[in-house]
């Protein structure tokens, strides 16, 4: 017998009772230790890795790909700065100023045969003398194959040629990855903001851009047709 409530015994029984299959207990939400900041703004500072060049052979289609565009790109060794294998994925490092004539090679050579650029994109790895890359998917329908080309520029000669005169489909891709990381892509039929305002100043996913507090008004603003918007070179 016992004075204590029913309900005390009954919580205190189930909880006994299920003691040995609770979890081990976690500190901080999602069991994180420390301040749980991964995005930097709070101090931590994540270095970015790397992935190291890779090796002959780099397995699967990847080598007759590599040596279909030496032989097809004579200046290949002076284009290609580093072949990656990450992922299963094959990615190329390119010199900026090849981007262009290099994705012509992939385009048109008939053991290549890149027909679609189905992406173009960037990434500002903060802390690195080069740190905005201009990132390209191509894929070939031919042979069913995928590639990755990548280009690194500093912030302060942010300049890529535009492959829109190769792929069409890079125009708009390349207008939002200049209005969200400043690459200047030379060549561009109209390179103008395509997300922000013209005057917009700054851009927004740099690592380095401030996180809110940006007063931003829209109402009654108005937007010049094409051909009197502002280009950038």
């Amino acid at each position: 017998m016992t004075d204590q409530p029913a309900g005390e015994v009954e919580k205190a029984t189930v909880f006994r009772d299920a003691l040995g299959d609770l979890p081990a207990p976690k500190h901080g939400m999602f069991g994180v230790e420390g301040s749980g900041d991964t995005s930097g703004y709070g101090g931590l500072v994540r270095p970015s890795w790397e992935p190291p060049p890779a090796q002959r052979p780099y397995g699967g289609y990847f080598d007759e790909v590599v040596d279909a565009l030496s032989a097809a790109y004579p200046q290949f060794d002076e284009a290609v700065e580093r072949v990656v294998v990450d992922r299963g994925e094959l990615t190329l490092y390119v010199a900026p100023e090849h981007v262009r004539s290099l994705a012509q090679t992939l385009r048109d050579d008939p053991g290549l045969r890149f027909e679609l650029l189905s992406s173009v994109s960037g990434v500002d790895y903060l802390g690195r003398e080069r740190r905005l890359h201009a990132v390209y998917h191509l894929t070939s329908m031919t042979y069913r194959r995928r590639l990755r080309m990548e280009a690194a520029v500093s912030v302060e000669d942010p300049h890529v040629p535009s492959v829109t005169p190769v792929y069409p489909t890079a125009d708009w891709q390349e207008r939002e990855t200049f209005d969200m990381f400043g690459i200047v892509f030379d060549g561009h039929p109209g390179l103008t903001r395509i997300l922000m305002p013209d005057d917009w100043e700054g851009f927004p996913q740099r690592k380095d851009y401030p996180l809110g507090g940006i007063p931003v008004q829209y109402k009654g603003a108005t937007i010049p047709p094409p051909d009197e918007r502002r280009a950038y070179r």
